[in-house]
């Protein structure tokens, strides 16, 4: 597996928790900024660069932090492909993978404690899509999945 992490300023010290954390489990992953806090890569195209990398298939899931989560998801969701969603628990960080197959988490850096993100990402990288669903729900998400390609396919193109 290999994560393309990103944050602004307000992100900053929760992206560098998550990196550490990453490192100590030998997770790949590149950090697409900001690198500096005092260089601070603005939300939109920090989450541009994110949602980007993802697109070119050289990673597998994105992780994005501003101070909300709000402003880099809405950012990223507007790239072909990309489901990311702002969570402020591990619950909505597993279900975000589970119901909506997310392949971007976003966190607010202002709400989301270290420990707890941390928490929130193993969550993340630790489901699938579906998993653990009663076949009726699976069968309904997979239909939705492709409902929601379909939309896709007509703004974007193929």
């Amino acid at each position: 597996m290999k994560i393309a992490l990103g944050s602004d300023k307000s992100g900053f010290a929760l992206k560098e928790q998550i990196k550490d954390f990453l490192t100590n489990e030998n997770i790949e992953f590149s950090d697409l900024g900001t690198l500096n806090f005092e260089k601070g890569i603005p939300y939109y195209d920090v989450a541009a660069n994110v949602a980007t990398a993802l697109q070119s298939g050289k990673y597998d899931l994105g992780i994005l932090i501003c101070g909300t989560g709000a402003g880099v998801a809405v950012v990223a969701n507007k790239h072909k492909g990309i489901i990311a969603v702002p969570c402020e628990s591990v619950y909505s960080a597993r279900m975000s993978r589970v119901i909506n197959d997310a392949n971007i988490l976003c966190m607010g850096g202002w709400i989301v404690a270290e420990n707890m993100g941390i928490e929130m990402v193993k969550a993340f990288i630790g489901t699938d899509f579906l998993a653990g669903l009663e076949e009726w729900r699976k069968d309904f998400l997979t239909k939705a999945k492709l409902k929601i390609g379909e939309t896709e396919e007509r703004i974007y193109g193929k």
